[in-house]
């Protein structure tokens, strides 16, 4: 194999950076260009690649990012967008972009982690990282909105730019869902989900402020989200959204507890590795926030 070059960090790139669209594009059918137009492409997510003349062909992206961890903020980095162009599959690429991460992190964060699929369960123990459960939150719901009060529910539309700005303004300023668990500083990968994944389950609740992304289905409810810039109560908002005919609710992230919600926790292997630092450890039974999955 010819030698390749390593680069990393080349967004003002054109070259290399459609290269990488393609790769990804190519790889897990993820399109980031409308993502990378919008501005999504913050200083927190660096691409560690391999390129062979002009064309990326191995990649591991580092997302610099905070956990909230009981109330506490931790240093953390998640590992995404780990691919490999099939004509140089087999030659331990990913386990050499893999070290240069380590090799440049090292002391530099409170805990690494990554999401993998099952085609790699194998891989990513040797550097260290072991696999962790997960456990997916839900509640009996029983609705007990006034019907007097108006929800003001608004659906948000992305290719609306007025919409699309009111969600990056959300994005960059929000709190984290949660003090219990939940990421900050994650602007970009939300607004990756936001345009790529949820594009139609956003609403604007007007009244209260707050963004919030679900799906109703029948008498369930699958909360992906609750984006607010000041404190919230989640009962309230649930009553928002919720009909009378709404029996469930699923939390793809960590609620808060609540006097006024008792949740049933489920085991939810999503793949997740982690990798701990000194005395820090990650949480037990918690869900990592499904907009901030890199």
């Amino acid at each position: 194999m010819k030698d390749l070059k390593f680069t990393k960090n080349y967004k003002n790139n054109d070259t290399l950076r459609n290269s990488f669209f393609e790769l990804a594009a190519s790889t897990f059918d993820i399109h980031f260009e409308n993502w990378y137009q919008h501005g999504c492409w913050g200083e927190g997510y660096i691409p560690f690649s391999f390129v062979d003349g002009d064309q990326v062909v191995a990649n591991a992206s580092v997302n610099i990012l905070e956990l909230i961890i009981h109330g506490e903020k931790k240093k953390a980095i998640q590992i995404g967008t780990v691919m490999t162009h099939p004509d140089y599959r087999g030659k331990g690429l990913s386990a050499r972009l893999m070290n240069k991460i380590l090799e440049e992190y090292e002391n530099k964060y409170d805990l690494m982690y990554l999401f993998a699929n099952e085609s790699v369960l194998d891989f990513y123990p040797k550097f260290g990282f072991k696999a962790v459960e997960e456990h997916l939150f839900s509640m009996d719901f029983h609705f007990t909105a006034n019907p007097l009060e108006s929800a003001n529910l608004r659906k948000l539309d992305v290719t609306d730019a007025e919409d699309l700005h009111l969600i990056q303004q959300f994005a960059s300023q929000r709190l984290p869902v949660s003090k219990r668990f939940a990421t900050d500083h994650t602007p970009g990968i939300f607004m990756f989900y936001c345009l790529n994944v949820f594009s139609d389950n956003i609403y604007y609740l007007e009244n209260e402020n707050v963004i919030v992304i679900y799906q109703k289905e029948d008498n369930n409810i699958d909360l992906f989200d609750v984006v607010s810039l000041t404190e919230i109560n989640m009962k309230d908002i649930l009553n928002k959204i919720a009909g009378a005919d709404t029996e469930k609710v699923t939390f793809h992230f960590t609620p808060d507890e609540n006097k006024d919600m008792e949740f049933i926790s489920s085991i939810n292997n999503d793949g997740l590795f982690v990798k701990n630092h000194g005395d820090n450890l990650y949480p037990v039974h918690v869900k990592h926030p499904i907009t901030s999955i890199a």
